[in-house]
Protein backbone atom coordinates (compact mmCIF):
# COMPACT_ATOMS: atom_id res chain seq x y z
CA UNK A 1 0.00 0.00 0.00
CA UNK A 2 1.91 3.43 -1.08
CA UNK A 3 2.04 5.53 1.98
CA UNK A 4 2.22 9.71 1.91
CA UNK A 5 3.92 11.18 4.71
CA UNK A 6 3.61 14.99 5.59
CA UNK A 7 6.88 14.86 7.21
CA UNK A 8 6.51 18.05 10.50
CA UNK A 9 3.63 19.75 9.30
CA UNK A 10 3.51 23.44 10.58
CA UNK A 11 -0.18 22.78 11.58
CA UNK A 12 -2.44 20.21 11.49
CA UNK A 13 -6.51 20.40 11.79
CA UNK A 14 -6.84 16.77 13.69
CA UNK A 15 -10.01 15.29 14.98
CA UNK A 16 -10.26 14.96 18.69
CA UNK A 17 -12.72 12.17 19.07
CA UNK A 18 -13.02 12.22 23.27
CA UNK A 19 -13.52 16.36 22.79
CA UNK A 20 -15.68 15.53 19.25
CA UNK A 21 -13.89 18.45 17.95
CA UNK A 22 -11.03 19.51 15.57
CA UNK A 23 -8.09 20.64 17.44
CA UNK A 24 -4.68 22.50 15.95
CA UNK A 25 -1.42 20.49 16.16
CA UNK A 26 1.94 21.46 15.54
CA UNK A 27 5.48 19.76 13.87
CA UNK A 28 3.27 16.82 13.17
CA UNK A 29 4.17 13.95 10.92
CA UNK A 30 0.89 13.29 8.77
CA UNK A 31 0.93 9.20 7.04
CA UNK A 32 -1.63 7.97 4.84
CA UNK A 33 -2.84 5.84 2.03
CA UNK A 34 -5.52 3.90 0.12
CA UNK A 35 -6.18 2.24 3.14
CA UNK A 36 -7.00 5.68 5.26
CA UNK A 37 -5.17 8.19 7.74
CA UNK A 38 -2.51 5.29 9.41
CA UNK A 39 -0.88 8.05 11.89
CA UNK A 40 -0.76 11.57 13.37
CA UNK A 41 2.12 12.21 15.60
CA UNK A 42 5.53 13.37 16.80
CA UNK A 43 7.41 11.03 13.82
CA UNK A 44 6.22 8.03 11.64
CA UNK A 45 8.91 5.49 11.55
CA UNK A 46 6.91 2.89 8.45
CA UNK A 47 8.06 2.88 5.05
CA UNK A 48 6.88 5.85 2.95
CA UNK A 49 6.24 6.20 -0.85
CA UNK A 50 6.28 9.70 -0.81
CA UNK A 51 7.55 11.87 1.42
CA UNK A 52 6.26 15.71 1.88
CA UNK A 53 7.69 18.61 3.75
CA UNK A 54 5.37 19.81 5.91
CA UNK A 55 7.24 23.27 7.07
CA UNK A 56 4.92 25.66 5.44
CA UNK A 57 1.85 23.67 4.99
CA UNK A 58 -1.35 23.38 6.94
CA UNK A 59 -3.05 19.98 6.59
CA UNK A 60 -6.94 19.78 7.27
CA UNK A 61 -9.76 16.74 6.39
CA UNK A 62 -11.13 17.27 3.23
CA UNK A 63 -14.26 19.28 2.97
CA UNK A 64 -17.61 17.73 2.54
CA UNK A 65 -20.21 19.63 0.29
CA UNK A 66 -23.92 18.44 0.94
CA UNK A 67 -26.11 20.04 -2.01
CA UNK A 68 -24.74 21.44 -5.25
CA UNK A 69 -25.59 20.88 -9.25
CA UNK A 70 -21.76 20.38 -10.75
CA UNK A 71 -23.26 18.80 -14.12
CA UNK A 72 -26.25 21.58 -15.10
CA UNK A 73 -25.24 24.60 -13.42
CA UNK A 74 -21.94 25.75 -15.00
CA UNK A 75 -23.73 26.88 -18.47
CA UNK A 76 -25.41 29.79 -16.63
CA UNK A 77 -22.14 31.39 -15.81
CA UNK A 78 -21.92 34.79 -16.94
CA UNK A 79 -25.85 34.69 -16.90
CA UNK A 80 -27.82 34.08 -13.49
CA UNK A 81 -25.70 36.35 -11.61
CA UNK A 82 -28.30 39.31 -11.50
CA UNK A 83 -31.04 36.96 -13.18
CA UNK A 84 -34.50 37.34 -11.47
CA UNK A 85 -38.22 37.29 -11.97
CA UNK A 86 -39.24 40.61 -9.22
CA UNK A 87 -42.74 38.82 -9.35
CA UNK A 88 -41.35 35.81 -7.82
CA UNK A 89 -39.84 37.42 -5.27
CA UNK A 90 -36.45 38.00 -7.32
CA UNK A 91 -36.10 33.94 -7.89
CA UNK A 92 -34.89 32.94 -11.01
CA UNK A 93 -35.77 29.10 -10.24
CA UNK A 94 -38.80 28.38 -12.52
CA UNK A 95 -38.76 30.81 -15.35
CA UNK A 96 -35.10 32.15 -16.37
CA UNK A 97 -32.36 29.60 -15.85
CA UNK A 98 -33.92 26.76 -17.52
CA UNK A 99 -34.03 28.42 -20.60
CA UNK A 100 -29.95 27.96 -21.12
CA UNK A 101 -30.43 24.61 -21.77
CA UNK A 102 -27.13 22.40 -22.59
CA UNK A 103 -26.65 19.32 -24.47
CA UNK A 104 -25.10 16.31 -23.55
CA UNK A 105 -21.74 17.69 -24.21
CA UNK A 106 -22.36 21.17 -22.38
CA UNK A 107 -23.76 18.71 -19.15
CA UNK A 108 -20.51 16.52 -19.41
CA UNK A 109 -18.03 19.87 -19.93
CA UNK A 110 -19.98 21.72 -17.14
CA UNK A 111 -19.57 19.00 -14.43
CA UNK A 112 -16.13 18.57 -15.29
CA UNK A 113 -15.16 22.12 -14.57
CA UNK A 114 -17.62 22.18 -11.75
CA UNK A 115 -16.05 18.89 -10.04
CA UNK A 116 -12.37 21.13 -10.26
CA UNK A 117 -13.61 23.85 -9.08
CA UNK A 118 -14.90 22.01 -5.71
CA UNK A 119 -11.18 19.77 -5.52
CA UNK A 120 -9.42 23.34 -5.86
CA UNK A 121 -11.20 24.70 -3.25
CA UNK A 122 -10.51 21.68 -0.89
CA UNK A 123 -13.53 19.53 -1.38
CA UNK A 124 -13.45 16.01 -1.89
CA UNK A 125 -16.49 14.85 -1.20
CA UNK A 126 -19.59 16.15 -2.91
CA UNK A 127 -22.70 15.51 -4.14
CA UNK A 128 -24.27 15.75 -8.11
CA UNK A 129 -27.83 16.26 -7.71
CA UNK A 130 -28.91 16.03 -11.51
CA UNK A 131 -31.67 16.79 -13.48
CA UNK A 132 -31.19 15.79 -16.83
CA UNK A 133 -28.66 12.61 -16.57
CA UNK A 134 -26.33 12.92 -20.12
CA UNK A 135 -25.90 9.86 -22.01
CA UNK A 136 -22.60 8.37 -22.23
CA UNK A 137 -20.37 8.36 -19.61
CA UNK A 138 -21.49 10.21 -16.85
CA UNK A 139 -20.80 8.47 -14.11
CA UNK A 140 -17.69 6.90 -14.96
CA UNK A 141 -16.59 10.79 -15.25
CA UNK A 142 -17.90 10.93 -11.83
CA UNK A 143 -15.66 8.43 -10.73
CA UNK A 144 -12.53 9.64 -12.81
CA UNK A 145 -12.61 13.25 -10.89
CA UNK A 146 -11.29 11.30 -8.70
CA UNK A 147 -13.64 12.80 -5.46
CA UNK A 148 -16.01 10.95 -3.43
CA UNK A 149 -19.25 11.73 -4.85
CA UNK A 150 -22.39 11.10 -3.87
CA UNK A 151 -24.89 10.56 -7.17
CA UNK A 152 -28.31 11.75 -7.12
CA UNK A 153 -30.09 11.26 -10.07
CA UNK A 154 -33.52 13.76 -9.18
CA UNK A 155 -37.05 12.89 -10.15
CA UNK A 156 -40.50 14.81 -9.46
CA UNK A 157 -44.24 13.72 -10.43
CA UNK A 158 -45.14 17.49 -11.82
CA UNK A 159 -43.02 20.34 -13.81
CA UNK A 160 -43.33 23.59 -13.12
CA UNK A 161 -45.21 25.88 -15.55
CA UNK A 162 -44.63 30.31 -15.52
CA UNK A 163 -48.02 31.90 -16.82
CA UNK A 164 -47.67 35.59 -17.53
CA UNK A 165 -44.44 36.18 -15.67
CA UNK A 166 -46.60 36.22 -12.23
CA UNK A 167 -48.88 32.95 -11.78
CA UNK A 168 -46.99 29.09 -10.82
CA UNK A 169 -48.78 26.38 -12.45
CA UNK A 170 -47.87 22.68 -12.38
CA UNK A 171 -48.54 19.74 -14.72
CA UNK A 172 -48.78 16.65 -12.70
CA UNK A 173 -48.35 13.41 -14.16
CA UNK A 174 -47.87 10.53 -12.11
CA UNK A 175 -47.01 7.62 -14.61
CA UNK A 176 -44.07 9.91 -15.95
CA UNK A 177 -43.12 10.48 -12.14
CA UNK A 178 -42.86 6.71 -11.36
CA UNK A 179 -41.16 6.30 -14.30
CA UNK A 180 -38.63 9.06 -13.49
CA UNK A 181 -38.42 7.11 -9.62
CA UNK A 182 -37.50 3.69 -11.25
CA UNK A 183 -34.75 5.44 -13.45
CA UNK A 184 -33.34 7.24 -10.29
CA UNK A 185 -33.56 4.33 -8.26
CA UNK A 186 -31.66 2.20 -10.88
CA UNK A 187 -28.90 5.13 -11.43
CA UNK A 188 -28.41 4.74 -7.91
CA UNK A 189 -27.99 0.86 -7.53
CA UNK A 190 -25.43 1.51 -10.33
CA UNK A 191 -23.64 4.13 -8.10
CA UNK A 192 -23.56 2.08 -5.22
CA UNK A 193 -22.03 -1.08 -7.62
CA UNK A 194 -19.59 1.21 -9.15
CA UNK A 195 -16.03 -0.36 -9.58
CA UNK A 196 -14.56 2.73 -8.57
CA UNK A 197 -15.87 2.05 -4.86
CA UNK A 198 -16.24 6.26 -4.11
CA UNK A 199 -19.75 6.67 -5.85
CA UNK A 200 -22.63 6.48 -3.27
CA UNK A 201 -26.61 6.82 -4.57
CA UNK A 202 -28.64 9.19 -3.08
CA UNK A 203 -32.50 8.84 -3.27
CA UNK A 204 -33.25 12.59 -4.36
CA UNK A 205 -37.27 13.21 -5.36
CA UNK A 206 -36.98 16.32 -6.74
CA UNK A 207 -38.54 19.34 -4.67
CA UNK A 208 -41.66 19.55 -2.11
CA UNK A 209 -43.85 21.14 -4.10
CA UNK A 210 -43.43 18.55 -7.21
CA UNK A 211 -44.19 15.79 -5.38
CA UNK A 212 -46.93 13.91 -4.33
CA UNK A 213 -46.79 12.23 -0.85
CA UNK A 214 -46.75 8.70 -1.92
CA UNK A 215 -43.44 9.25 -3.90
CA UNK A 216 -41.97 11.12 -0.70
CA UNK A 217 -43.08 8.43 1.24
CA UNK A 218 -42.01 5.08 -0.74
CA UNK A 219 -39.03 7.04 -1.70
CA UNK A 220 -38.02 7.52 1.57
CA UNK A 221 -38.75 4.26 2.49
CA UNK A 222 -36.45 2.88 0.06
CA UNK A 223 -33.21 4.80 1.46
CA UNK A 224 -33.89 4.22 4.86
CA UNK A 225 -33.96 0.24 3.77
CA UNK A 226 -30.71 0.64 1.99
CA UNK A 227 -28.93 3.43 4.74
CA UNK A 228 -29.09 5.66 1.97
CA UNK A 229 -29.25 9.80 2.23
CA UNK A 230 -32.58 11.27 1.19
CA UNK A 231 -32.55 14.48 -0.12
CA UNK A 232 -35.10 16.90 -1.26
CA UNK A 233 -35.28 20.96 -1.86
CA UNK A 234 -37.84 22.38 0.40
CA UNK A 235 -38.30 25.81 1.79
CA UNK A 236 -36.22 27.15 -1.10
CA UNK A 237 -38.68 30.27 -2.47
CA UNK A 238 -41.39 32.33 -0.72
CA UNK A 239 -43.19 31.21 -3.76
CA UNK A 240 -42.97 27.72 -2.74
CA UNK A 241 -43.86 28.30 0.83
CA UNK A 242 -47.07 29.84 0.20
CA UNK A 243 -47.84 27.62 -2.08
CA UNK A 244 -47.58 24.48 0.44
CA UNK A 245 -49.29 26.58 3.12
CA UNK A 246 -52.25 27.35 0.96
CA UNK A 247 -52.48 22.92 -0.54
CA UNK A 248 -51.70 21.80 3.10
CA UNK A 249 -51.83 24.63 5.51
CA UNK A 250 -48.45 23.68 7.34
CA UNK A 251 -45.05 24.96 6.31
CA UNK A 252 -43.45 22.71 3.68
CA UNK A 253 -40.94 21.41 6.60
CA UNK A 254 -44.31 20.39 9.12
CA UNK A 255 -45.77 18.90 5.84
CA UNK A 256 -42.66 16.41 5.16
CA UNK A 257 -42.53 15.98 8.92
CA UNK A 258 -46.80 14.98 8.89
CA UNK A 259 -45.71 11.95 6.13
CA UNK A 260 -43.03 10.53 8.33
CA UNK A 261 -40.12 11.61 5.93
CA UNK A 262 -37.58 14.14 7.84
CA UNK A 263 -35.06 11.88 9.88
CA UNK A 264 -31.35 11.38 9.93
CA UNK A 265 -31.06 10.27 6.88
CA UNK A 266 -32.92 13.09 5.52
CA UNK A 267 -31.53 16.46 4.38
CA UNK A 268 -33.29 19.35 3.33
CA UNK A 269 -31.80 21.88 0.38
CA UNK A 270 -31.78 25.19 1.64
CA UNK A 271 -34.82 25.27 3.81
CA UNK A 272 -34.32 29.14 4.15
CA UNK A 273 -38.02 30.45 4.20
CA UNK A 274 -39.11 28.31 7.20
CA UNK A 275 -41.94 29.69 9.42
CA UNK A 276 -38.88 30.82 11.54
CA UNK A 277 -38.34 33.22 8.65
CA UNK A 278 -40.20 36.97 9.57
CA UNK A 279 -40.45 37.07 5.27
CA UNK A 280 -43.23 34.05 5.45
CA UNK A 281 -45.57 35.82 8.07
CA UNK A 282 -46.66 32.36 9.18
CA UNK A 283 -48.49 32.42 12.66
CA UNK A 284 -47.53 28.79 13.66
CA UNK A 285 -43.67 28.74 14.82
CA UNK A 286 -41.95 24.41 15.09
CA UNK A 287 -40.28 24.64 11.45
CA UNK A 288 -36.74 24.56 13.92
CA UNK A 289 -37.62 22.46 16.45
CA UNK A 290 -39.16 19.90 13.73
CA UNK A 291 -35.77 19.75 12.07
CA UNK A 292 -33.68 19.27 15.42
CA UNK A 293 -36.56 16.96 16.79
CA UNK A 294 -36.16 14.61 14.09
CA UNK A 295 -32.13 14.84 13.32
CA UNK A 296 -32.40 16.79 9.52
CA UNK A 297 -29.88 18.11 7.97
CA UNK A 298 -30.37 21.67 6.39
CA UNK A 299 -27.72 22.39 3.53
CA UNK A 300 -27.06 25.78 3.68
CA UNK A 301 -26.36 27.76 0.15
CA UNK A 302 -25.92 31.32 0.56
CA UNK A 303 -23.70 32.58 -2.24
CA UNK A 304 -26.97 31.83 -4.60
CA UNK A 305 -29.67 33.25 -2.78
CA UNK A 306 -27.20 36.53 -1.77
CA UNK A 307 -27.49 36.84 -5.48
CA UNK A 308 -31.74 37.58 -5.17
CA UNK A 309 -31.67 39.55 -1.93
CA UNK A 310 -32.51 36.78 -0.19
CA UNK A 311 -30.65 35.31 3.04
CA UNK A 312 -31.09 33.15 5.97
CA UNK A 313 -32.02 35.29 8.80
CA UNK A 314 -29.72 33.86 11.51
CA UNK A 315 -27.47 30.28 10.48
CA UNK A 316 -26.34 30.09 14.08
CA UNK A 317 -30.09 30.43 14.94
CA UNK A 318 -31.13 27.30 13.59
CA UNK A 319 -27.37 25.62 15.40
CA UNK A 320 -28.49 26.73 18.69
CA UNK A 321 -32.00 25.29 17.86
CA UNK A 322 -30.28 21.58 17.64
CA UNK A 323 -30.05 21.23 13.59
CA UNK A 324 -27.39 19.42 12.24
CA UNK A 325 -25.73 21.98 9.02
CA UNK A 326 -24.46 21.19 5.91
CA UNK A 327 -22.82 23.46 3.60
CA UNK A 328 -23.36 23.04 -0.18
CA UNK A 329 -22.74 25.31 -3.22
CA UNK A 330 -25.60 24.95 -5.43
CA UNK A 331 -25.23 26.67 -8.75
CA UNK A 332 -21.86 27.97 -10.11
CA UNK A 333 -19.37 29.24 -8.98
CA UNK A 334 -18.87 25.95 -6.99
CA UNK A 335 -16.14 27.75 -4.43
CA UNK A 336 -16.69 25.59 -1.10
CA UNK A 337 -14.43 28.31 1.09
CA UNK A 338 -16.19 31.27 -0.79
CA UNK A 339 -19.84 29.89 0.45
CA UNK A 340 -18.29 28.61 4.05
CA UNK A 341 -17.06 32.84 4.14
CA UNK A 342 -20.46 33.81 2.72
CA UNK A 343 -22.17 31.87 5.46
CA UNK A 344 -20.48 33.29 8.21
CA UNK A 345 -20.91 36.63 6.78
CA UNK A 346 -24.54 37.01 6.44
CA UNK A 347 -26.06 35.53 9.52
CA UNK A 348 -23.86 38.45 11.39
CA UNK A 349 -25.54 41.00 8.62
CA UNK A 350 -28.74 39.23 8.77
CA UNK A 351 -29.01 38.71 12.29
CA UNK A 352 -27.17 41.73 13.38
CA UNK A 353 -24.82 40.27 15.44
CA UNK A 354 -21.49 39.32 14.46
CA UNK A 355 -21.44 36.57 17.30
CA UNK A 356 -24.67 34.59 15.68
CA UNK A 357 -22.10 32.46 13.80
CA UNK A 358 -18.40 31.59 14.91
CA UNK A 359 -15.54 30.21 12.28
CA UNK A 360 -15.24 26.90 14.14
CA UNK A 361 -19.29 26.19 13.83
CA UNK A 362 -18.95 27.12 9.84
CA UNK A 363 -16.17 24.82 9.20
CA UNK A 364 -17.90 21.92 11.21
CA UNK A 365 -20.71 22.31 9.42
CA UNK A 366 -18.52 22.02 6.13
CA UNK A 367 -16.94 18.84 7.63
CA UNK A 368 -18.27 16.74 10.14
CA UNK A 369 -21.83 18.13 9.46
CA UNK A 370 -21.54 16.66 6.20
CA UNK A 371 -20.39 14.00 7.20
CA UNK A 372 -23.18 13.41 9.25
CA UNK A 373 -25.49 14.23 6.58
CA UNK A 374 -24.35 11.62 4.52
CA UNK A 375 -24.75 8.65 7.65
CA UNK A 376 -20.65 8.71 7.36
CA UNK A 377 -18.25 8.53 10.19
CA UNK A 378 -14.76 8.06 8.29
CA UNK A 379 -14.93 11.26 6.58
CA UNK A 380 -15.11 15.38 7.31
CA UNK A 381 -12.24 14.62 9.72
CA UNK A 382 -8.37 13.70 9.77
CA UNK A 383 -8.14 10.91 12.43
CA UNK A 384 -6.13 7.23 12.11
CA UNK A 385 -8.59 5.24 10.10
CA UNK A 386 -10.60 7.80 8.47
CA UNK A 387 -10.42 8.43 4.83
CA UNK A 388 -7.75 9.40 3.80
CA UNK A 389 -9.15 12.46 2.15
CA UNK A 390 -6.52 15.01 2.96
CA UNK A 391 -6.10 19.26 1.50
CA UNK A 392 -3.07 21.28 1.62
CA UNK A 393 -2.68 24.51 2.93
CA UNK A 394 0.15 26.36 1.32
CA UNK A 395 1.28 28.95 4.12
CA UNK A 396 3.69 30.58 2.18
CA UNK A 397 0.69 32.11 -0.11
CA UNK A 398 0.82 35.66 0.01
CA UNK A 399 -2.65 35.43 1.19
CA UNK A 400 -2.37 33.85 3.91
CA UNK A 401 0.17 35.85 5.20
CA UNK A 402 0.95 36.53 8.06
CA UNK A 403 0.68 33.06 9.54
CA UNK A 404 -1.62 33.45 12.97
CA UNK A 405 -4.54 31.17 12.54
CA UNK A 406 -4.44 29.27 9.62
CA UNK A 407 -8.14 28.47 9.28
CA UNK A 408 -9.20 31.83 9.55
CA UNK A 409 -7.10 32.90 6.92
CA UNK A 410 -8.09 30.76 4.02
CA UNK A 411 -11.55 31.20 4.64
CA UNK A 412 -11.73 35.02 4.60
CA UNK A 413 -8.57 35.74 2.71
CA UNK A 414 -7.24 33.49 0.66
CA UNK A 415 -9.93 30.70 -0.37
CA UNK A 416 -8.75 28.42 -3.18
CA UNK A 417 -5.52 30.20 -3.91
CA UNK A 418 -4.00 28.75 -0.94
CA UNK A 419 -5.55 25.48 -1.71
CA UNK A 420 -1.84 23.07 -2.85
CA UNK A 421 -2.38 19.34 -3.28
CA UNK A 422 -5.43 17.40 -2.69
CA UNK A 423 -6.02 13.74 -1.54
CA UNK A 424 -8.73 11.29 -1.69
CA UNK A 425 -8.46 7.77 -0.33
CA UNK A 426 -4.38 8.89 -0.52
CA UNK A 427 -4.41 9.39 -4.22
CA UNK A 428 -3.34 12.80 -5.44
CA UNK A 429 -5.93 14.60 -6.82
CA UNK A 430 -4.65 18.10 -7.07
CA UNK A 431 -1.55 18.96 -7.81
CA UNK A 432 0.49 22.29 -7.42
CA UNK A 433 -2.88 24.10 -7.40
CA UNK A 434 -4.17 21.99 -10.98
CA UNK A 435 -6.55 19.70 -11.15
CA UNK A 436 -4.83 15.89 -12.43
CA UNK A 437 -7.48 14.15 -13.11
CA UNK A 438 -9.51 16.08 -15.53
CA UNK A 439 -8.57 18.08 -18.74
CA UNK A 440 -9.91 21.25 -17.66
CA UNK A 441 -9.05 24.00 -20.32
CA UNK A 442 -10.58 21.50 -23.11
CA UNK A 443 -13.75 21.17 -20.60
CA UNK A 444 -14.26 25.00 -20.70
CA UNK A 445 -14.06 25.25 -24.50
CA UNK A 446 -16.56 22.51 -25.13
CA UNK A 447 -18.98 24.83 -21.83
CA UNK A 448 -18.03 27.92 -24.20
CA UNK A 449 -19.42 26.11 -27.42
CA UNK A 450 -22.68 24.82 -25.51
CA UNK A 451 -23.19 27.94 -23.99
CA UNK A 452 -23.32 29.82 -27.43
CA UNK A 453 -25.74 26.88 -28.64
CA UNK A 454 -27.93 27.44 -25.53
CA UNK A 455 -28.10 31.43 -25.85
CA UNK A 456 -29.38 30.50 -29.63
CA UNK A 457 -32.32 29.26 -28.40
CA UNK A 458 -33.85 30.83 -25.70
CA UNK A 459 -36.36 33.24 -27.59
CA UNK A 460 -37.96 30.20 -29.15
CA UNK A 461 -38.00 28.36 -25.16
CA UNK A 462 -38.74 31.57 -23.41
CA UNK A 463 -42.89 31.95 -23.21
CA UNK A 464 -42.35 36.08 -23.96
CA UNK A 465 -40.15 35.49 -26.68
CA UNK A 466 -37.85 37.12 -25.49
CA UNK A 467 -33.73 37.34 -26.37
CA UNK A 468 -31.17 35.94 -24.09
CA UNK A 469 -29.59 39.78 -24.10
CA UNK A 470 -33.39 40.76 -23.33
CA UNK A 471 -33.52 38.00 -20.35
CA UNK A 472 -29.68 38.52 -19.49
CA UNK A 473 -28.12 42.09 -20.70
CA UNK A 474 -24.65 42.16 -20.71
CA UNK A 475 -22.82 44.19 -17.74
CA UNK A 476 -22.01 47.01 -19.89
CA UNK A 477 -23.94 48.11 -23.68
CA UNK A 478 -21.54 46.88 -26.19
CA UNK A 479 -20.21 50.52 -27.97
Amino acid sequence: MPITCIRQADWAVVWDAAAGAHRYMRSQDVAFGPEGVAFIGDRYAGPVDEEVDGGALCVMPGLVNVHCHPTNQPITRGVREELGNPKFYNSALYDRTGLWVAGDDGLMAGAEIALGELLKSGVTTAIDYAGRIPEGGWMDLLARSGMRLFVAPGFRDAEWRVVGEAKLEFDWDAARGKAAMERALGLVEEANAHPSGRLTGVVAPAQVDTCTAETFQESYKYAVDKGLMWQTHASQSLTEFHEMTQRHGMSPVQWLDSLGVLGPNSTLGHCIFTDAHEWTRWPIKGDLETLARTGTTVAHCPVVFSRYGQMMQSLGGYMRAGVNIGIGTDTAPHNMLEEMRQALILSRVSSGDMHDITTTQVFNAATIGGAKAYLREDIGRLAVGAKADVVLVDLDNRYMRPMRDPLRNLIYTAADRAVRDVYVDGVKVVGDGEVLTMDIPDAMNRLEAAQRRAEAGVRERDPEGRSASEISPLVLEPA
